[in-house]
């Protein structure tokens, strides 16, 4: 397969760096985790920074020292550094719950 080309099944594709964080996802799919985007981009299912994402998974004085939605660090035993998963619920409620109303047109 080659660099931006999408494969067979439909459901992956690659960008010329041969990035897998560009995969498409199929029309209702709702992931149960998701990871933190790197920096610099938006997370694909919400939008935010990974700097606002930050500020709402992990302990800081804006939010008390409490995190407002639920992570954890995924690492190997011994391992220094790991991959931060966000509750992709806990996200969705956090923002629904923080949405203004919108007026309908």
């Amino acid at each position: 397969m080659d660099a931006g080309t999408q494969s067979r099944r439909g459901t992956n594709t690659v960008d010329s760096l041969g990035d897998a964080a560009s995969k498409t996802t199929p029309p209702g799919y709702r992931p149960e985790w998701i990871r933190l985007p790197q920096n610099g981009q938006r997370c694909q299912h919400c939008g935010l920074s990974r700097s606002a994402l930050n500020q709402l998974i992990l302990g800081n004085p804006a939010n008390n020292g409490r995190p407002v939605v639920v992570s954890f660090c995924l690492r190997q035993r011994g391992s220094r550094t790991g991959i931060r998963l966000v509750s992709y619920d806990s996200l969705k409620a956090y923002i629904e719950s923080n949405r203004e109303g919108v007026a309908a047109i």
